[in-house]
């Protein structure tokens, strides 16, 4: 059978090319890393600092998911080069249908492991701070809104990655005005970055009594959380900073008090804002953190050197940026206009699997 020759020398390439990979990921380092991080995690003041301590074990997590996520697909080929050579030994061909399929896995695995290693941008292996602000439109807008916030939260539960709200506007009729997600997890913002833009819906409106089919828009944008050891000077003249009273739930404390924090930083006209729940001052420390991050995107965005020279409004995403479209009538598709990808199935989707989106996106960024 000339196939299974051919398949055996297809899994020798996909081998060599995992373990290259592996090469350039220096998994030994890595591997000294999380025993540098687990042997100060034994020590008694370790959760002295809990900030410090919290992200040295996330990043422990990740790194161990990392070299697991390459060993395992290691053991994954070699499995299948073993049944191989017993098919071949004992002409066993009634399994070549058991070989076929392990090998379809380890392609797909070893293509996705191909891409994570795509992420080399300086923040790419860090958390993501992603926001969803409606569209005109209303209700339907902000409903459309709160579908995506849902979508969001599952993709983040499928990867295993943390979820903290750091701001919510609801809406008395339904829906979400504006949100604001921290996404803690190993290359959260090196995948999440591929999903800033307008997301657009199409779908026969439960909230229409006539049944019209209606379009609604979302932009979303993705910005990294920073490391402490990141330093930003802001001048203070720059910065507006206002209090108001919380509107997300959290029982008296939030609803009475004026913890909520928005700062504008007037050159650029960037807003951020952080109501989650904590005192007003660690409100503030976060929502100067967003701040910071935005501005250092926007400076690189901008091939600026210096934060100061970042002048005029700062446009948020515009609405000409549609990146992908969400069909629910006259048929079911997602389609994401910058790389021609499709899917038919929109409630898988909405349910969070983006990995194939995200994932053509970046195959067409390293291109």
């Amino acid at each position: 059978m000339e196939d299974i020759y051919l398949n055996k020398e297809r899994l020798s390439q996909i081998k060599n090319m995992v373990e290259e990979l592996g090469g350039s990921l220096d998994l030994e380092a890595m591997k000294k890393k999380v025993a540098e991080n687990e042997s100060l995690s034994y020590k008694s003041d370790f959760w002295d600092d809990v900030n410090k301590a919290q992200k040295i074990m996330q990043e422990t997590k990740g790194l161990n998911n990392e070299i697991k996520r390459y060993e395992d697909l290691i053991q994954k080929i070699e499995d299948l080069e073993i049944l191989m050579e017993l098919v071949i030994e004992e002409e066993a061909f009634e399994d070549y249908e058991e070989i076929t399929k392990g090998l379809e896995e380890v392609i797909k695995e070893s293509n996705d492991f191909k891409l994570s290693t795509l992420l080399s941008g300086e923040f790419d292996k860090g958390n993501a701070i992603l926001s969803i602000h409606s569209g005109a439109g209303g209700l339907e807008a902000q409903d459309w809104a709160e579908m995506l916030l849902r979508m969001y939260r599952r993709w983040s539960e499928n990867k295993g990655y943390e979820v903290e709200t750091l701001d919510l506007l609801p809406d008395t009729e339904g829906g979400i005005k504006s949100v604001t997600l921290l996404i803690k997890g190993f290359n959260a913002y090196g995948y999440l970055k591929c999903e800033k833009g307008v997301h657009r819906l199409v779908r026969i409106s439960p909230f229409d009594s006539s049944g019209k089919r209606h379009t609604s828009f979302a932009s979303i944008d993705v910005f990294p959380e920073l490391n402490e050891d990141v330093d930003i000077e802001l001048n203070e003249k720059d910065l507006k900073i206002d209090t108001y009273r919380s509107s997300g739930a959290g029982g008296q404390h939030v609803n009475t008090t004026d913890s909520a924090i928005r700062i504008t930083h007037i050159p650029t006209g960037i807003v951020v804002q952080c109501q989650s729940e904590r005192s007003q001052h660690s409100n503030k420390a976060t929502a100067m953190n967003m701040l910071k991050s935005k501005l250092i995107q926007l400076k690189e965005e901008e091939k600026k050197e210096k934060i100061e020279d970042l002048q005029g409004n700062y446009s948020q995403i515009g609405w000409g940026s549609q990146i992908r479209s969400y069909v629910f009538h006259p048929y079911s598709m997602v389609k994401d206009h910058r790389t021609n990808a499709e899917i038919g199935d929109v409630y898988k989707v909405m349910d969070g699997d983006l990995d194939y989106f995200i994932n053509e996106y970046l195959k067409q960024k390293a291109l």
